[in-house]
């Protein structure tokens, strides 16, 4: 029986009456500070939230996704479904341009998704149940399915690392696992590659050509994405405090994310205006190399529980305001609905040093060099890092502390020899609340030894399979738990708690959008 919807945003929502939508409000630049240096400037290569933002300034998304998490077309018009769920045919938007005055065609859209699902989990569980990607037309994508993915527009607007940006075919054919030649993309800013300091600046400018949906109302990457500056310069400071002090003295328009211990500070300026982007926080982790000594060993990974303080690492990055902070956390994001305490009493209870070096020597430590990987230029890492280093020395094991900057540790993450090759043990690090949502866009989590650390659970990638195809919430909760009690005793990593991170702006601007920093919709008050 044939079965036939149409999903279109001009459906769900009133026009906006605005006239000169995509006109510039007048010719300004917005002066932001970002959380950290932007190291690499592909956001499919790439897993760090910079690098992701920065996407969302260059790209666009087939769909874009609001603060509930519902997705919403974005790049296409709208999309139909037949064939009992198997067939969908996703419609472009007319008049699409890529930044080089080139048309947006649908076989470029083809060669972007499949570059994106080959570093993203939910990309590889889409591409798995279909039977074939095609563009029959320039505007027409098509997904032919081995069975149904009623999450085909959730996994394609996901606003988690990795996001699914489009991308000319030329640039989409690059090996996903090398980064892109040049950045070139359809997305409302321009990336100004000739103006970039690596290390200081990069600079991006209105997109004069542009075109946000017509109707909706901007909610994070969904709606029209309307640009009201003409410039957007990113400034990396050398730290957090820096970027505070130049927003204070009217040097900088808006820092990404602000110290927790000069919260006070900034409240009482009539001046700045602090925000918490997302409620649902960051939750961090201390991710551990499943390839070599000692943590390829599942015994010594068990045995270390009992020295993971939770408390202690989400006091060293966001103080003792509870506001601010939520333990005990495990590996999906507190407060959504795949997360529980299945499992959690390993991180309960008093923490007891000496009992944990005596169940690390019983489960064969030996005195193996642990190289932990702190990235120094970090607000949030780098005491997640010396947390970690304590807790490990405390426990006995032989630890090497390797400050670097964040680019480096990505690069020298990568590797997977020994630490007398230049590999690594561990490192401490965070991802947004959203990506901790669910097993489908869990990279960490994804079990299939591809990302750093090299996790491979065949218990954890059939559940992540039963997930994608439970038919109830009730059921997908149910398999969420069990992967979580998989996780306890494979340990994939440690999860350390979340905190919620505050950023701060000046009242000279407003607009700011709730999620992650993005930046059409602000503009100047």
């Amino acid at each position: 029986m044939l079965r036939r919807t149409l999903f279109k945003a001009a459906a769900a929502a009133p026009m906006l009456a605005l006239p000169g939508l995509a006109r510039a409000a007048s010719d300004t630049t917005l002066r932001f500070v970002p959380v950290i240096d932007l190291a690499f400037t592909d956001p499919i290569f790439s897993t760090a939230q910079v690098s992701r933002n920065h996407g969302f300034m260059v790209f666009d998304t087939l769909y874009g996704v609001n603060t509930k998490l519902e997705a919403s077309p974005q790049m296409v018009e709208g999309h139909t479904v037949e064939a009992d769920g198997k067939l969908w045919n996703l419609r472009l938007r007319d008049g699409l341009l890529w930044h080089d005055g080139e048309r947006v065609l649908a076989r470029d859209c083809v060669a972007s998704i499949r570059r994106w699902a080959k570093r993203d989990a939910f990309g590889a569980a889409l591409m798995e149940a279909t039977d074939d990607l095609s563009a029959p037309d320039d505007r027409t994508i098509r997904f032919r399915l081995k069975r149904p993915f009623p999450l085909l527009p959730d996994a394609l607007g996901k606003a988690a690392v990795q996001a699914c940006f489009m991308m000319p075919e030329r640039l989409a054919s690059t090996d996903p696992f090398k980064q892109i030649p040049e950045v070139v993309g359809s997305g409302p800013f321009r990336f100004k590659a000739d103006e970039r300091v690596p290390g200081a600046r990069n600079v991006y400018e209105r997109f004069d050509r542009y075109r946000p949906r017509a109707s909706g109302v901007a909610d994070w990457t969904a709606g029209p994405k309307v640009v009201h500056y003409d410039r957007v310069e990113w400034t990396t400071m050398p730290d957090a405090a820096t970027g505070t002090s130049a927003v204070q003295a009217g040097e900088q328009d808006w820092q990404e994310t602000t110290p927790h211990d000069l919260l006070p500070l900034l409240k009482s300026d009539p001046n700045i205006r602090v925000t918490v982007l997302d409620p649902r926080g960051y939750d961090c982790l201390l991710q551990v190399n499943h390839l070599q000594a000692p943590f390829n060993n599942p015994a010594i990974r068990r045995a270390l529980w009992g020295a993971i303080d939770q408390d202690a690492f989400m006091s060293a990055v966001a103080g003792e305001d509870p506001a601010y902070r939520q333990t005990p956390a495990g590996y999906f994001c507190p407060g959504t609905p795949m997360a529980s305490e299945v499992g959690l009493e390993v991180l309960k209870g008093p923490r007891d040093p000496a009992k944990v070096k005596e169940a690390l020597k019983a489960a064969g430590y030996a005195g193996e060099k642990v190289v932990l990987l702190v990235p120094a230029d970090s607000l949030a890492q780098k005491p997640l890092g010396d947390v970690a280093a304590g807790m490990l020395r405390e426990v006995g094991m032989n630890v090497e502390y390797v400050a670097l900057d964040f680019a480096s540790v990505l690069q020298r993450r990568a590797k997977k020899g020994p630490v007398e090759e230049g590999g690594w043990s561990a490192v401490a690090a965070n991802w947004q609340g959203i990506d901790w949502l669910n097993p489908a866009a869990h990279i960490p989590l994804r079990g299939d030894g591809t990302y750093p650390g090299w996790y491979k659970s065949d218990r954890v990638t059939a559940l992540r399979d039963g997930w994608l195809q439970a038919p109830t919430l009730a059921e997908q909760q149910r398999i969420c738990r069990e992967i979580q009690q998989v996780a306890v005793e494979e340990v994939p990593f440690y999860p350390v708690g979340v905190y919620r991170q505050p950023s701060a702006h000046r009242s000279s601007i407003t607009g700011v959008l709730n999620g992650t920093a993005v930046f059409w919709n602000v503009r100047p008050a």
